[in-house]
């Protein structure tokens, strides 16, 4: 029987069993991995890429293309902050030395108040800027225009509901404002207002519970008999029956 040979001519003891000789080269025969090759392996290994999802960088939360989808950032814009975006309100915020201001893309006195007024109402529940500022100041010198009486008083059913939601809101910053656009409303539109009044004093009167709003609400009551006249006060006193008439 002849003997078969290895690669290399080493005399192998059994071709088909493919035992080699001991002394095969050591070219033919399996080293053992290094702990260092073993980290290097494609599984252990991280990309760039990878590493930084893991551990992201302070500046890629100014790179859009990094913010989490599923983040803070991703959440829908409320109604009126959609609205702005798209430019449906027709004025910007104009940042002061001393302070802010509104610069309207055309005179206040030619918009129409139907949605624009309500709109602005909506945004009184904002708690962001610039969309706070732009809502409360929006509001105010709307209705400040040359014929904001006839403009508003159609507009008060549908006004009532938005300026309610205002005055219930948890957020004091929130009722605050709300509060000043009731008052605000009261001065331009006067008695039309009276017939309103019961759906909102609910509201001041639970806050009047609290003493930081004490002052306010007792100021705000007043304007509104003011400009309500005496239907007014006997709403006013029918649902806060501590409240004091200004003619006492």
């Amino acid at each position: 029987m002849q003997k078969s040979e290895c690669h290399g001519g080493v005399p192998c003891r059994n071709r088909v069993a493919g035992t080699c000789d001991p002394r095969t080269s050591s070219s033919t025969q399996i080293k053992p991995r290094t702990p260092l090759q073993q980290s290097k392996s494609p599984s252990s290994t991280s990309s760039p890429e990878s590493s930084r999802k893991l551990h992201p960088r302070p500046s890629d939360k100014l790179n859009p293309k990094t913010i989490n989808p599923f983040g803070e950032q991703s959440r829908a814009p409320s109604a009126f902050a959609a609205i702005y975006s798209k430019g449906g309100i027709p004025c910007r915020l104009v940042h002061g030395s001393v302070k802010h201001r509104l610069r309207w893309e055309c005179p206040p006195e030619t918009l129409a108040f139907d949605p624009l007024l309500i709109t602005l109402a909506e945004g009184l529940r904002e708690t962001r800027h610039p969309y706070t500022f732009v809502s409360k100041e929006g509001f105010r010198e709307l209705l400040l225009v040359p014929g904001a009486l006839e403009k508003a008083v159609p507009l008060l059913p549908r006004m009532i509901p938005v300026l309610k939601a205002a005055l219930v809101h948890s957020d004091d910053e929130v009722f605050e404002r709300g509060l000043d656009a009731l008052v605000q409303l009261s001065v331009t539109v006067g008695p039309f207002l009276t017939d309103h009044l019961k759906h909102l004093l609910t509201s001041l009167s639970k806050r009047l519970r609290n003493k930081k709003f004490k002052e306010p609400i007792t100021s705000a009551l007043q304007k509104l008999e003011q400009h309500g006249g005496s239907g007014s006060l006997i709403i006013i006193k029918s649902k806060i029956p501590t409240y004091c008439s200004i003619c006492c």
